[in-house]
């Protein structure tokens, strides 16, 4: 694949139907141009309200891709940045386009580090964990975190009910689940199996103290005027 355009939609197609890893793999050069990229605006609010919460030494992008995410973390970061992921082509990206961070190839429910971060982030993975991995991938996260260090990552508001972004997700992770059903292998990818409902008690069973801080510079919903994201905060106890 060229760099300077999007996917074809017979590239997608091409992704869709491989593995999680081998997708990645063949979208990493032209993943920047597509939808699926976290924006700017994001992770620069991101970094706005993790500031705060510092100071921070060493920093991990837990399923990095490319890194948008790791250039966000090493603004907050004073020391060391590491990105993580599986997928070989989305390291060799990033690679290419900092030379500061540290890349690391390795699968995020079993990370091979010890306790040496304060920060750990993530942006936009979560659905490529099925619900029942979701316990093991928390502690693995609480394990690399020194005490008092800190889990973070953007959370949006859920669509209403009979919205059209509510009728997209529902669509979309049922289309996932036939395809799931009768291709193989597996594309883990789904937009509903992260409610918070759930997630915010697996952290802090995991040994996270969890709040949430709205993320104002992203506006807020018109009907009830809730922002429309937060930056969920999961602090390791001592």
């Amino acid at each position: 694949m060229s760099t300077n355009q999007r996917p074809t939609l017979r590239e997608l197609a091409v992704q869709a139907l491989s593995s999680v890893e081998h997708g990645y793999d063949l979208l990493a050069p032209k993943f920047d141009a597509t939808p699926f990229r976290t924006p700017e605006r994001i992770l620069d609010e991101v970094v706005r309200t993790l500031g705060p919460l510092g100071p921070f030494r060493a920093g991990l992008d837990i399923c990095c891709g490319t890194g948008a995410g790791t250039r966000a973390l090493g603004e907050v970061c004073q020391e060391r940045v590491v990105g993580v992921d599986f997928s070989a082509g989305m390291l060799d990206v990033a690679r290419g386009t900092q030379a500061k961070a540290h890349w690391v190839r390795a699968d995020a429910r079993a990370l091979p580090f010890v306790a040496a971060f304060d920060l750990a982030v993530s942006f936009g993975a979560f659905g490529h964990f099925l619900p029942k991995e979701r316990p093991g991938l928390f502690a693995q996260v609480h394990s690399v975190l020194r005490p008092g260090g800190v889990f973070a990552f953007p959370v949006g508001a859920p669509p209403h009910p009979g919205s059209w972004p509510y009728w997209a997700m529902l669509g979309f992770d049922a289309a996932m689940r036939v395809r799931n059903t009768v291709w193989w292998p597996r594309f883990v990818m789904y937009y509903r199996t992260f409610p918070l409902t759930e997630v915010r008690p697996e952290l802090e069973r995991a040994g996270f103290a969890v709040e949430l801080l709205p993320l104002e510079g992203l506006g807020r919903r018109r009907r009830d005027g809730r922002p429309r994201a937060a930056l969920l905060v999961a602090r390791k106890e001592a």
